[in-house]
């Protein structure tokens, strides 16, 4: 399989999934026993993602006791109507970035925020709008700003937010050159959404310096669109599942990637399929031991 083996980090979203299908970090347990039990099956990278109220140095140094190091990080960048709001989301963007580069990670997902009451959140997902020539605008400045902090950023096309779909994926990459944006890709979303996932993967693998693998079960999908679902709702039908266990051939997913692809890999399960965290997680650990 086409996959650097050097550069995997999991994201540990099980430990802050609701049963609502959202995500709560202050239902997770303490950062180290997180850590700890990421170690124990196999992981050497972690999601970079300093907790509020934390310097950079002390989360670093809290992943080394744990013998973990910073992967990629995540910027998620608000969107708003207004100018003024917009202007203070790049700044809270370039403060997130330069956190993730200060704990040692290279590599930032730039995504557009989600948040409960708009309209691709709390009404349903997977639909066309007319603000992309605004929207890439604003990532292209973000991707400056990320740069600026000192990581690489790379477009994070993520369902619940203004980037979902495959042609806005398409129209943002052929917008802003490659070598002010990369691409990191979710398998998971891109899907849900209705992409052809490995057709977007090899077109703009040149571009790919990490990818979220998500594994999830088609027909959910596929219900969810017909449906217009919102976000919750499509969660809450058992859409993600453990990589291995759902319907993603991942073959064709690496297969996708350049030969000898060295950009990262981050499995990420936005909702576990197992009675807990920790069972979850066990699943990604003997997943990725498994592959050749």
């Amino acid at each position: 399989m086409n996959i650097n083996r050097n550069r995997i980090a999991l994201n540990p979203l099980q430990y802050m999934a609701t049963d609502d299908g959202w995500i709560d970090p202050s239902i997770a347990p303490p950062l180290e026993q997180q850590l700890d039990y990421i170690a124990s099956q196999g992981f050497e990278f972690v999601h970079c993602a300093v907790p509020a109220g934390m310097s950079p140095d002390t989360y670093r140094k809290k992943l080394e006791s744990a013998g973990l190091a910073a992967g990629p990080g995540y910027v998620g960048l608000r969107w708003s109507d207004d100018p003024e709001l917009r202007t203070e989301h790049l700044r809270r963007s370039k403060a997130t970035a330069e956190a993730n580069a200060a704990a040692g990670s290279e590599l930032s997902f730039l995504a557009l925020g989600m948040a409960l009451g708009s309209a691709r959140v709390d009404q349903h997902s997977a639909v066309g709008h007319d603000r992309m020539n605004i929207i890439i605008d604003y990532v292209g400045t973000a991707a400056e700003v990320v740069t600026a902090a000192g990581v690489v950023p790379a477009l994070h096309p993520h369902v619940g937010t203004w980037i979902e779909t495959e042609s806005e994926t398409r129209s943002v990459l052929d917008a802003i050159p490659s070598s002010l944006l990369k691409f990191g890709p979710d398998t998971g979303h891109l899907a849900w959404a209705g992409a052809d996932v490995t057709s977007i993967l090899a077109d703009y693998a040149d571009r790919v310096e990490g990818v979220h693998i998500k594994d999830l079960f088609m027909d959910a999908a596929r219900d969810a669109r017909s449906e217009k679902l919102d976000y919750k709702s499509a969660v809450q039908r058992v859409l993600w599942t453990e990589p291995g266990t759902g319907d993603t051939d991942f073959n064709e997913i690496f297969g996708a990637l350049l030969p000898g692809y060295s950009g990262w890999t981050v499995i990420e399960v936005d909702k576990g399929n197992r009675p807990t965290a920790e069972e979850s997680i066990k699943v990604c650990g003997d997943w990725f031991k498994s592959l050749s």
